[in-house]
């Protein structure tokens, strides 16, 4: 007999899914949900874009010479943060850091970025150096917060993040099926794809 995923006499945070040594398909089938990893075909035209990545080249060009990016919230400030201000200025984005959610003792924690326009979200994950723990964590974060929410026309989108690179998900709601992005975008070289990308999403 399979021993169960969860232990329902203990509480799991979402970051307890980064340290959990269990498949990803196991951990999604575990709510009911698929996986499946997919080359992800985002749009690659904005009408802002060009000014956002002129800006962010020239920033990301001195700032990987002269900050130390070695932790967690040295790459947060200088890598992420920058991002989300220049996505701030040209689309009604709210931007909420550590945002709480519990859906139940399985699905509960804090959302590092949680991204919101009137009909779309995205959650970004911001990780130190694992990037497939980080990816189970995303996927509990996005499952939860399909189930915390009433409407299911519009999928979710996620990325996780090292601070230079990241990598998208999207979890269609409808299919309950989570789709893993085979693409991986790094800072600065693929800053033009990446800053495109987060536009067309949050402007969709």
């Amino acid at each position: 007999m399979k021993k169960p995923l969860f232990n329902h006499e203990q509480k799991y945070n979402f970051s307890d899914y980064a340290e959990i040594n269990i498949p990803l398909e196991e951990i999604v089938a575990a709510f009911g949900y698929g996986y499946t990893v997919e080359k992800i075909k985002f749009s690659q035209e904005h009408s802002v874009a060009t000014a956002i990545i002129q800006r962010l080249n020239s920033y990301y060009d001195n700032i990987f010479l002269k900050v130390n990016l070695t932790n967690e919230l040295a790459k947060r400030e200088f890598l992420i943060a920058p991002i989300l201000i220049e996505l701030a200025q040209y689309l009604a984005i709210k931007i909420y850091v550590e945002y709480p959610l519990y859906v139940n003792d399985q699905l509960s924690g804090y959302l590092d970025y949680l991204l919101t326009t009137q009909n779309q979200l995205v959650v970004i994950e911001a990780k130190k150096k694992d990037l497939d723990g980080g990816f189970n964590q995303l996927a509990a974060e996005l499952i939860a917060l399909d189930q915390a929410q009433e409407s299911t026309a519009k999928p979710l989108y996620g990325a996780i993040t090292l601070g230079d690179l990241w990598k998208f998900a999207i979890l269609n709601r409808n299919s309950k099926i989570l789709i893993k992005d085979i693409f991986s975008y790094t800072i600065p070289h693929d800053t033009a794809e990446l800053v495109t990308i987060l536009l067309n999403i949050l402007a969709n």
